[in-house]
């Protein structure tokens, strides 16, 4: 809930009768208010100068933007432009829905985004199993008996790949009604402080772990498939694969005793119901495509896969077209092209983040030489920042879409800034498909925009169509273009709810103003709520949706399978080829001698990657940005509480204060990600004032989950020595 007063926002607060949230806030939202006060915020495009930043009008702007990125590639050709989109997308309803215009009209294949800093091995791993990137189990936490959380810490993050509020209120309710809560982390966690047991892990491990529990299914009689039996394929693949990671053969390698190893596995087997859940940690490491697909295989094995209290599926409100018979069958959208230097596969229509750096560095036909960052900041969030800001320097141009003068968008040619987050409309498109909860929930704009000023989604079309040759950059046309070729695709299709509906009839309901909220309401009115375009059934539209003012309870997740599925079979495929022919390579670590100090990151509930450090709000109070490291190591190194360490890597180093404390493990430090607002030409005061230092810089991007290429951010070989 927003108060406000003409332009200034006087509160930020929960809502109590939100279904949901059930007036829970974040402090994150409660900084929106920061943000759109923020002096440094820019309202209008401006131009990299010799002098400096200089303010220009948006036609300007735009048409500069376009003619300058259509002068790259006429000269280079298609695959000299490139895209990186940020992780503020995902919670834009606009960015979401019209960014594939914009990734369409640069025409090249050179595609990134933070996903491969972030979750991209749970993609592809549920892609494999499920047949869709997003068909991502979630675990039921308010039904659940039994919550294995393993490299995840939702206290902190209110779920991740998990949309949950309230996360502590949560998980005290599982203990509260008899549930067990246990924890695997390197780290002593806020999500470890309140569960019943906490299980330290070497970093990295995650797999050999999970693979111990699914080897001690197998060989003491514990899987349970249940009714999900006869939709499965590879159970003696998996049980061939698993031979090799008894308890006792990963114990020293994961810090785990094979004892306690069993009793987890045979917990999990027996209770009532179970949900094994990873995250970040689970996703952001060497095997971490491996150790994804293994918290799903537990789940099956147990049977707890699509049943009231285990990992479930959810039912979207503004429907991805789960169950869509059109969509089965398909081939996996991995590997259909590489990258050019490392030959890196790409995914899902996007390639690894890791090789953005040395795609603009390496000469040669397809060399990166134009840029679009859209509220991305890769400098501080991708491998070897110092690198990827260094070759940033050397594009013939680059574009940022951004409300902040950052990291990364100082070495821009052209800024173009959005509205805030409470002048635009929201609807959370992507989190809802990842909710514990089927709810739906509209909020439109808190604030009038400043007059001239664009939304996300007015900047993309507009770029767009000026790269597609529509007349001065008419956005209006283009959107009626672009949405009528949706509807077309969306109604009119057997075995679907608007089956009878023709797309002449959906786009008269649909209305004529252009805009992501058009395209909500067909999402909603075509979904497994929606009414089917005719409104005099009960089902969900845009405008019933508005004037649920508090959201929609749609209930609790229901079994969705197997009419979710999509695979080839039909089945979940537990063994997917790629999969089994990675397992080597696990395998091959078992013998690997113990690496020395080890560097992870952490999450925090002040800090939301690298783009809110400027809301006073979030950083006031101690240093957050510091050194974590257990006495043992402290007492070691020559390292004192409230001291400086210098923390090396084979591509970087930096300084940071030391916080000596036993909930880290031994043989391992860490650092919270997306820090580092000091560097040079950077425009954001508060941010500047605590800077902290850029975990990142210490990431090698040359070390990588060999079958995602995503990123490797936790496990980091270190050295430490006092300053």
């Amino acid at each position: 809930m927003v108060e406000t007063e003409g332009r200034q926002v006087l509160s930020v607060r929960g809502d109590d009768q939100d279904p949901f949230s059930r007036g829970y806030i974040c402090p994150k939202a409660y900084a929106l208010k920061d943000l759109q006060n923020d002096p440094d915020r820019l309202r209008r495009p401006v131009r990299r100068t010799g002098e400096g930043w200089q303010e220009i009008p948006w036609d300007e702007a735009l048409a500069e933007a376009a003619d300058n990125l259509l002068r790259v590639r006429n000269r280079h050709g298609g695959e000299s432009l490139a895209i990186y989109l940020g992780n503020p997308c995902a919670h834009n309803l606009g960015t979401t829905l019209y960014g594939r215009v914009l990734i369409r009209a640069l025409g090249s294949h050179q595609r990134f985004s933070a996903t491969s800093v972030d979750q991209l091995p749970k993609m592809i791993s549920s892609c494999m199993l499920f047949g869709e990137q997003l068909l991502v189990p979630v675990p039921d936490v308010d039904r659940t008996a039994y919550l294995l959380v393993i490299g995840a810490n939702p206290v902190v993050s209110n779920g991740s790949l998990m949309t949950a509020p309230a996360m502590p209120k949560r998980l005290r309710a599982l203990r509260a009604r008899g549930g067990k809560l246990v924890v695997v982390d390197p780290r002593r966690t806020e999500t470890a402080r309140l569960a019943d047991e906490h299980v330290s892990i070497r970093p990295g491990t995650d797999a050999l772990f999970l693979f111990a529990l699914v080897h001690t299914f197998f060989e003491e009689g514990l899987l349970r498939l249940g009714r999900l039996e006869p939709m499965v394929e590879g159970i003696e693949e998996v049980r061939s694969l698993a031979r090799s990671f008894s308890p006792e053969a990963v114990a020293l390698r994961v810090g785990i005793d094979a004892p306690t190893l069993r009793r987890i596995a045979r917990e999990i087997a027996a209770a009532p119901s179970a949900a094994c859940y990873g995250r970040i940690g689970t996703c952001t490491q060497e095997f971490g495509t491996l150790a994804s697909w293994l918290v799903d295989v537990v789940n099956v094995l147990t049977g707890n896969l699509d049943r009231a209290g285990g990992a479930m599926f959810t039912t979207p409100a503004a429907s991805f077209k789960y169950g869509d018979p059109s969509r089965k069958s398909r081939s996996l959208p991995y590997g259909r092209w590489k990258s050019r230097v490392r030959e890196l596969p790409e995914f899902g229509g996007e390639l690894p983040a890791v090789a953005l750096a040395e795609e603009i560095e390496t000469p040669g036909e397809g060399r990166i030489r134009g840029l679009v960052t859209v509220a991305g900041n890769p400098v501080l969030s991708t491998p070897d920042g110092a690198r990827l800001a260094r070759a940033l320097e050397s594009l013939e141009y680059m574009v940022a879409i951004d409300i902040y003068l950052n990291e990364t968008t100082r070495h821009a040619n052209l800024i173009l800034p959005t509205t805030s987050p409470l002048e635009h409309e929201n609807y959370d498109l992507l989190l809802y498909n990842l909710a514990i909860r089927n709810v739906a929930k509209y909020s439109p704009a808190a604030i009038e925009p400043e007059p001239g000023a664009k939304h996300d989604w007015e900047i993309l079309l507009s770029l767009g169509a000026r790269l597609t040759g529509m007349p001065d950059g008419d956005i209006k046309a283009f959107d009626d273009q672009l949405f009528a070729k949706m509807v077309s695709q969306a109604v009119g299709r057997a075995e679907t709810p608007t089956a009878e509906v023709t797309a002449a009839a959906a786009l008269e309901r649909l209305g004529t103003k252009p805009g992501p909220a058009r395209v909500l309401d067909l999402l909603l009115r075509g979904g497994m709520y929606g009414d089917g375009f005719d409104e005099r059934r009960e089902g969900l539209s845009l405008k019933r949706l508005r004037e649920a003012e508090h959201g929609i309870d749609l209930g609790p997740l229901e079994p969705r399978l197997p009419g979710v599925l999509a695979t080839p079979s039909g089945k979940i495929e537990l063994a997917h080829e790629r999969i089994v022919a990675d397992v080597d390579r696990l395998r091959r670590s078992l013998d690997r001698p113990a690496d020395g100090l080890v560097l992870i990151g952490r999450r925090q509930l002040r800090s939301n990657n690298s783009w809110m450090h400027n809301a006073p709000s979030l950083v006031k109070g101690p240093e957050r940005c510091t050194l974590l490291v257990h006495p043992t190591d402290a007492a070691r190194l020559g390292l004192v509480d409230g001291g400086h360490a210098r923390i090396a890597s084979r591509v970087g180093e930096v300084e940071a204060p030391v916080t000596v404390s036993d909930e880290i493990m031994p043989g391992v430090v860490s650092l919270p990600h997306g820090w580092g607002h000091g560097l040079e030409g950077v425009r954001l005061g508060v941010a500047a004032a605590r800077p902290g230092v850029p975990s990142n810089f210490l990431a090698d991007p040359e070390v990588i989950d060999t079958l995602s290429g995503n990123a490797v951010l936790n496990g980091i070989p270190v050295t430490v020595a006092p300053v």
